[in-house]
């Protein structure tokens, strides 16, 4: 039923719209006709979605014949809309061509009153700017004297702070000279653990660093006179010195992070 009501309301809306359209009227009568048969078409569409609540149901087996019947209902309407279209044309053009002097006319009177009201509105826009222009005329001597007066108190005000940053610049400068006093001996610390780390890391490292000097030294001596043979016995000699080294330096490495770790 609700289906049928939409229907009805559609085709009463294309009649009543048929009876206010103008010279476009046949395009516009076409876009209305597509657009009620685009609603109609999903209003079928979603009754007929709707019956499938009837599955597994006491109802299922009214389900094809009402989905028949709003089947049969929209060709009927569509029927309908395509036997009225030609009268519907006919009637639309009617009064389109019933109301053409009327349009005109009405759009003529339209054009005359804008003709005959621009110098009204020029006069009118004139009378608004002399008013406003009085207005600004008669407040301007007050914007002028609050203008003078916030200028005399941000003077003032500014006359009244200038001691105040003064002194606030000066205990600025204070402050900066005393945390710099107060930190002075933090950084001296500092500075003077970490120099006395590197001098034990210094003399840590020293005999490490003379025993690989004097060996590369020895090392460098004795590869300068020899032959390839000679060469190869030396790498053989020198690969298990640098394992040597390498624990070396790992026991160097060890001994400094121990160091720091106890401090």
């Amino acid at each position: 039923m609700k289906f049928v009501a939409l229907a009805l309301a559609v085709l009463l809306a294309v009649g009543s719209q048929a009876a206010s359209l103008q010279a476009d009227a046949p395009s516009q009568l076409a876009h209305i006709r597509a657009a009620a048969d685009v609603y109609m078409t999903q209003a079928k569409e979603s009754a007929i979605k709707a019956l499938d609540q009837l599955d597994d149901t006491p109802y299922q087996e009214l389900k094809a014949t009402l989905a028949q019947r709003l089947e049969d209902i929209h060709n009927n309407i569509k029927q309908l809309q395509a036997q009225v279209s030609p009268m519907t044309d006919t009637v639309v053009t009617s009064i389109s061509d019933a109301t053409a002097d009327l349009r005109a006319s009405i759009a003529a009177d339209i054009e005359a009153l804008r003709v005959e009201l621009e110098p009204k509105r020029a006069k009118l826009r004139e009378v608004l700017e002399k008013h406003l222009e009085e207005y600004r005329t008669h407040l301007e001597p007050y914007v002028r004297e609050y203008q003078a007066k916030q200028n005399a108190e941000m003077e003032a005000l500014r006359a009244k702070m200038e001691p105040v940053m003064t002194e606030l610049r000066q205990k600025v400068a204070t402050n900066v000279d005393e945390t710099r006093a107060a930190l002075m001996p933090i950084v001296e610390s500092v500075r003077t653990k970490l120099v006395e780390r590197l001098e034990a890391l210094k003399e840590l490292a020293t005999p490490y660093v003379e025993e690989y000097k004097e060996q590369l030294r020895q090392a460098y001596s004795q590869a300068q006179g020899v032959n390839a043979e000679q060469i190869t016995s030396l790498r053989e000699k020198l690969a298990p010195l640098g394992e040597e080294i390498k624990e070396k330096l790992h026991a160097m490495v060890t001994i400094i992070k121990d160091t720091f770790n106890k401090n």
